[in-house]
């Protein structure tokens, strides 16, 4: 929200790093971003700056990056090696995710995505409706949560 706020004015602030510092600092147990292609919640330039401040200041509190796993994002995960990798299966025309993954229809793309971010160390968490049917298809996928 702080992002996007941001974006929306086109100005510097508020700023992301600072607002995540003073969450941090309250106790939050850590910042989850969300890097839309459109970067119209948190821009990319954002996330090395949000590693850092984990890093050097914070170092037990967690870094997630969330969003849909195009290659381009499986790129960012890669490359700024957050702690978890929550997967959405949002539309980047979407206001914002509004639904959580179809585990059934949805597994033969995610299992291989949920196996190359284990591969890579990180824990990977599923965007979920609440529908108790499909928590075992969920499991079936490799993920470590929902």
């Amino acid at each position: 929200a702080i992002a996007m706020l941001r974006n929306r004015r086109d100005l510097p602030w508020p700023s992301v790093i600072r607002l995540g510092r003073i969450a941090l600092a309250a106790g939050a147990h850590g910042l989850t971003v969300h890097p839309r292609p459109d970067e119209r919640h948190t821009r990319r330039a954002d996330l090395p700056q949000i590693r850092a401040l984990i890093d050097d200041e914070f170092p037990k509190a967690e870094f997630n990056i969330e969003g849909h796993p195009t290659e381009e994002f499986l790129a960012l995960v890669e490359q700024h090696q957050p702690d978890q990798v929550t997967l959405v299966p949002d539309d980047p025309s979407q206001a914002t995710s509004d639904h959580g993954w179809n585990f059934i229809a949805d597994a033969a793309f995610l299992t291989p995505i949920v196996k190359r971010l284990k591969k890579g160390g990180f824990r990977v968490s599923l965007f979920a409706d609440s529908d108790p049917g499909g928590v075992n298809a969920a499991r079936d996928t490799g993920a470590d949560r929902i």
